[in-house]
């Protein structure tokens, strides 16, 4: 046995160092890894990360905000981002692009185009012939799309994110609004495809708001369902959401609290946005007021007046909203005229008048929603910033009928906050607690297709039939399958948008097309020919929503099923008792293998008899299969195994997974078993088994986007280098700037150091006066022509200058290290000094060091002692203008060398052992030195039992001086228990000294 644990632990510290390989690996990636989220408003964003030892943290921008502008200037040479572009507006705001993200997935013929061009006249739109979309014509060399635009942006913001992190980022959740649809998702991910940024999830602004909510709320959360509204209005939209938060029961976490999307309402162009619009108007009427008489042009047609005048109308908004009134004052607005005028709360209320009417509409929205009413709202938080506008606040209040809306909330950070923990959740480098979040569907997705059907009479029509995808207010992530169990040949279906008809008539055109895509299918005639003794059990078409909303076909495949026989002697007798046990735990049995299974697929499947486009029992025909389960976690659903079913003796419900033919599952041999075994049974070794044999066949797919095209690989490649180009190229230039800030700031300090008297001491004046030439030289080129010079020849400018002061540098700053180190050289040689006197005075019997150590010690003290002299009289004799003797790297080299040598004698005196000394026959140790005191060599005797002395207290042991190797090396003195009875007895002798026995106490 011993020597199979031998032979075993060589194999077990192998394991261990593989593990402990592995964990280091794991630390460093931790290390190196963190991720971020983007909170992309209409007006400003913000930017949160989370690294190791950094919990979400919102990242500060160059200029230390917290929330950076949405804006960027396109310029022919150079870009601006956040606050820079923001200041860049009024100098130059056709090149200024603001609010683009309301252009896209929007096409040409939008009307939320042709709102943004009466917003902002002064840019030129373009139209894009391919994709029936606009893009911005900055100048006839400059062009760009809004996606381009916002990979832009998305690239400046991973930018900030890296330098706060000091780390490299690309994984990211970006915020978009609730009612995005389709085209402007696949649109948001495209921009962040072009910055190369992996998007781990995108997620709704309504959602993370929630999210964030929660998180902080975690102890507050239980069994009870609380349904809590947040109502988010910010620059460009408002949304109204419902939120119900209560613990379940999760599979893998047990109980942990969950948030539900019940109810989302919205309004696309309610909100700050707006109002300042507003405002800009009305200023400008007064403005043209009060220039009535001059014949001046309009105001309206100078777009830096315009622009101007918008910035003084969000300050104006925000001061308005804890004031009754102010004052708006521009200095210059237009012809050197300044614009001063007094603006009211009621005024700016009465300019407004309209919108705050459209504030209760988003709550309506929701409640209808959510089926709920607002007596089972328990609290209303505000959520935006445009919720600080005191009017909105009380429209709201008296809305929903409550005594306070809640505030209890960063109204700005929330969304940024909530899609950094959903980062950090989805991020594999960081565990989080988990939050199940059930995000809701705004938009139904049908699936719709056509074929033909006989009649009674004999006549063959077109029957349109519609099947409901993905339900409104249906949560998500969700995978479905749909089988088309009557098709035998090529066919088409479509995917569409369901009922719309929640949204009013404006927001249907704004929406875009109801119609998303057109698939044709290629091969399902030749599936049927290549398998023509197979069942066919329909066209199944694999549909995934995934956690950013985005709606994909994963594949179509044709299934195919036969009975196979096999011969009795195949069937073993382990085969009978698998079987047996299998169908104990419900193996055999269809029913409860789909309730106990983990499968989150639905399956609709064509009805036997389809009726018109719209008739009310079209749903009832629709089996659903594999319910999803009723907590849907923020991870992605797990793949799923491909199995074989046969419920109600009609239909197969399959699970996701592989496509391999001929590939059994052990389901599909639980059920060969139980369907094949004969009642009685001495006749089942005559009847012969069947099993289920399964074929899937791929078809081939044909894509048709119908709502907006995506961008073509070619072009996005293409946009993709064209921004790595302009990010090249502002790096580039900041390296250049950088170069002649450098060179910029050596010549004045330079300059200003040649009239410092440390300076004058240690040069002369013709020294000063040709470094002054050669300064004033290099500061007249970069006056002239440092505009054209390049980067290389910028540090080459600056190398020669330094290379010209470097004497000067050197000689100044020798001279300000000579007091401190001369100073610290004379402190180690006294203590170096000090330790060999007292080294060469301990007793030639407790001596530990050796000659030759003690005199190589002497040696470098006197070396030193001389060199230092010396050098400091050689220094002493040289003027101060030429190279110093004396250098400060020589003296340090000197300390190193001595306190080396002290140190190791230090290092040996602190692990030597005592030595033992010699003792005589009577066990007595031999006299003491000559030079002990004679206290020390007078003899202690120990009084007899029963006499008492003063008693002390036991000093603790000394460790150095009878530490345990010391215990070990002496032989014993006393054996057994008498030798501690007598140091009971004698508390008064000290630990670690060994007192002189007389024989007769022995």
């Amino acid at each position: 046995m011993a020597a199979t644990v031998r032979r075993q632990r060589p194999r077990r510290l192998a394991c261990w160092a593989l593990m402990t390989v592995l964990l280091a690996d794991l630390l460093a990636l931790s290390d190196t890894l963190a991720v971020m989220s983007v909170d992309l408003g209409s007006e400003s964003m913000k930017v949160a990360i989370v690294k190791p030892g950094v919990p979400m943290e919102i990242v500060l921008n160059k200029e230390s905000r917290r929330k950076t502008p949405v804006t960027v200037t396109l310029k022919e040479n150079e870009r601006f981002f956040g606050d820079s572009a923001a200041s860049m507006a009024i100098k130059n705001p056709k090149a200024t692009l603001r609010y683009f993200q309301h252009l896209l997935g929007k096409q040409e013929n939008n009307p939320h185009v042709a709102l943004y061009k009466a917003r902002f006249p002064e840019h030129e739109l373009g139209f894009d012939p391919q994709r029936q979309t606009v893009y911005f014509q900055i100048s006839p060399q400059l062009q760009f799309s809004p996606e381009e635009v916002l990979s832009m942006l998305l690239n400046y913001s991973r930018s900030l994110a890296e330098d706060f992190a000091e780390q490299p980022i690309k994984d990211a959740v970006i915020t978009v609004p609730a009612f995005f649809n389709q085209a402007e998702r696949r649109a948001v991910l495209q921009a962040a495809r072009m910055a190369g940024l992996k998007v781990l999830q995108l997620i709704n602004d309504n959602t993370a708001t929630a999210l964030s909510y929660g998180v902080f709320r975690r102890k507050d959360i239980n069994s009870t369902a609380q349904n809590i509204m947040f109502y988010d209005m910010g620059s460009g939209s408002t949304v109204c959401t419902i939120v119900t938060y209560q613990t379940v029961k999760t599979k893998d976490a047990g109980i942990q609290p969950q948030l539900q999307i019940r109810g989302v309402g919205f309004d696309r162009t309610l909100g700050g946005l707006e109002m300042e619009l507003r405002l800009r108007e009305h200023l400008a009427r007064l403005f043209n007021e009060q220039r009535k008489g001059q014949r001046a042009k309009d105001v309206r047609e100078n777009p830096r007046a315009m622009a101007k005048l918008l910035r003084e109308a969000n300050r104006l908004k925000t001061v308005l909203s804890a004031n009754a009134d102010h004052m708006a004052q521009i200095e210059g607005l237009m012809d050197d005229v300044d614009f001063k005028a007094k603006v009211t709360r009621a005024e700016f209320e009465e300019l407004c008048a309209d919108l705050f009417e459209r504030v209760p509409g988003p709550v309506q929205q929701a409640l209808q929603s959510a089926e709920m009413k607002l007596d089972e709202i328990e609290q209303v938080i505000l959520v935006g910033g445009a919720t600080r506008v005191p009017k909105v606040q009380e429209v709201l209040l008296k809305a929903v009928g409550k005594e306070e809306l809640g505030k209890n909330i960063n109204a700005d950070e929330a969304a940024a906050m909530g899609a950094v923990y959903q980062a950090a959740a989805l991020s594999k480098a960081f565990k989080v607690k988990p939050f199940v979040i059930r995000d809701a569907v705004i938009y139904p997705i049908l699936v719709e297709f056509t074929r033909e059907v006989e009649e009674e009479t004999g006549v063959r029509s077109l029957k349109h039939n519609k099947r409901v995808l993905f339900s409104r207010m249906g949560p998500y992530p969700q995978r479905k399958v749909i089988t088309f169990n009557r098709y035998s040949h090529d066919f088409n279906f479509h995917i569409n948008y369901g009922d719309l008809g929640f949204l009013g008539p404006e927001d249907l055109r704004v929406f875009g097309s109801q119609n998303l895509t057109t698939v044709k299918l290629k091969g399902v005639g030749e599936s049927f020919k290549k398998y023509p003794d197979y069942e066919s059990k329909g066209i199944k078409a694999h549909f995934n929503l995934d956690e950013s909303g985005v709606l994909s076909l994963d594949r179509v495949e044709s299934v195919f099923e036969t009975l196979v026989e096999d011969s009795p002697e195949e069937e073993s007798t382990l085969t009978k008792l698998g079987n047996t046990i299998s169908s104990l735990f419900g193996g055999g049995s269809t029913p409860d293998t789909k309730e106990n299974g983990t499968d989150t697929v639905q399956e609709e499947e064509e009805g036997p008899a389809e009726g018109s486009k719209d008739e009310p029992g079209e749903q009832a025909e629709l089996k659903e299969e594999a319910e999803a389960p009723a907590e849907d976690t923020s991870s992605p659903p797990p793949p799923e195994a491909k199995g074989a079913a046969a419920p109600e003796g009609e239909k197969a419900a399959e699970k996701d997974g592989g496509d391999k033919p001929e590939a059994q599952k052990p389901s599909e041999k639980r059920e060969a078993g139980s369907e094949g075994a004969p009642p009685a049974p001495e006749e089942e070794k005559k009847q012969k088994p069947a099993r289920k044999q399964r074929m899937v066949e791929e078809i081939g797919v044909e894509l048709v986007v119908l709502d907006l095209p995506d961008l073509p690989e070619d072009q996005l490649a293409r946009s993709a280098q064209k921004l790595q180009d302009l990010t090249l190229r502002d790096l580039q230039k900041q390296e250049r700037e950088k170069a002649a800030n450098s060179l910029e700031a050596f010549i004045f300090e330079t300059q200003d150091k040649l009239y410092q008297p440390e300076y004058q001491e240690v040069s002369t004046e013709e020294q000063r006066e040709d470094i002054s030439g050669k300064l004033s030289a290099t500061s007249t080129w970069l006056e002239d022509e440092g505009f054209g010079a390049t980067t290389a020849m910028l540090k080459e400018k600056l190398a020669e200058l330094r290379k010209l002061c470097h004497g000067l540098f050197f000689r100044v700053e020798e001279r300000k290290k000579w007091p401190e180190r001369l100073s610290a050289l004379d402190n180690l040689l006294n203590h170096s000094s000090m330790f060999l006197k007292g080294a060469r005075l301990i007793p030639e019997m407790d001596q530990i060091f050796t000659e030759v150590e003690m005199t190589t010690l002497e040696k470098i003290i006197n070396e030193t002692w001389a060199w230092k002299n010396t050098t400091v009289a050689e220094q002493a004799k040289l003027p101060a203008t030429e190279k110093p003797v004396l250098l400060s790297k020589d003296i340090e080299a000197k300390m190193a060398a001595l306190d080396r040598e002290v140190q190791y004698l230090l290092n040996k005196a602190k692990f030597a052992k005592p030595r033992p000394r010699p003792r005589d026959k009577n066990g007595t140790r031999a006299e003491a030195p000559l030079n002990a005191s004679t206290s020390d060599q007078s003899e202690k005797v120990i009084p007899p039992p029963g006499q008492t002395e003063d008693t002390k207290p036991i000093p603790e042991p000394e460790k150095e001086t009878a530490g345990p190797e010391a215990a070990d090396s002496e032989p014993l003195e006393l054996g057994g228990p008498a030798a501690e009875s007598e140091q009971k007895e004698h508390p008064e002798q000290p630990t670690g000294q060994k007192r002189t026995l007389k024989n007769d106490e022995l």
